[in-house]
């Protein structure tokens, strides 16, 4: 058997549900596709998606720090930008960069510190 790479699926820590519901799903765009507690009243674990961008968040102990950095690499940073500008979510703004090494990029930070970077290479 050939071991076969599908996808990297981060975890990032969560503290607040409704902040992380409002950061992920409604400023940036993903879409809940599942979600799972032992019972009601314990912590929360989830998956977001976005045009083929998995992350799942987590209220679990132990699954992962805040303050992690993840890099997304894509296409139309700037209008992925512009999209959440028009948004007008008032706890982040970003800007666009134009790294050293070249590209486009766009940081985000959600609520517990947590940063995605949506970084667009040249010519790409």
């Amino acid at each position: 058997m050939t071991l076969t790479y599908l996808q990297t699926v981060p975890i990032l820590r969560s503290f607040d549900e409704i902040k992380a519901r409002e950061f992920y799903v409604d400023w940036l765009g993903f879409t809940v596709d599942w979600e799972h507690r032992f019972e009601p009243g314990l912590p929360l674990y989830m998956q977001v998606s976005r045009d083929g961008i998995a992350l799942h968040i987590s209220e679990h102990h132990g699954d992962g720090s805040p303050g992690v950095h993840v890099r997304v690499n894509c296409t139309g940073v700037a209008e992925l930008r512009a999209e959440l500008i028009a948004k007008r979510y008032k706890n982040n703004r970003p800007g666009l960069e134009r790294p050293e090494w070249g590209g486009l990029e766009c940081t985000v930070i959600d609520p517990v510190g947590n940063r995605i970077t949506f970084a667009e290479a040249d010519g790409a």
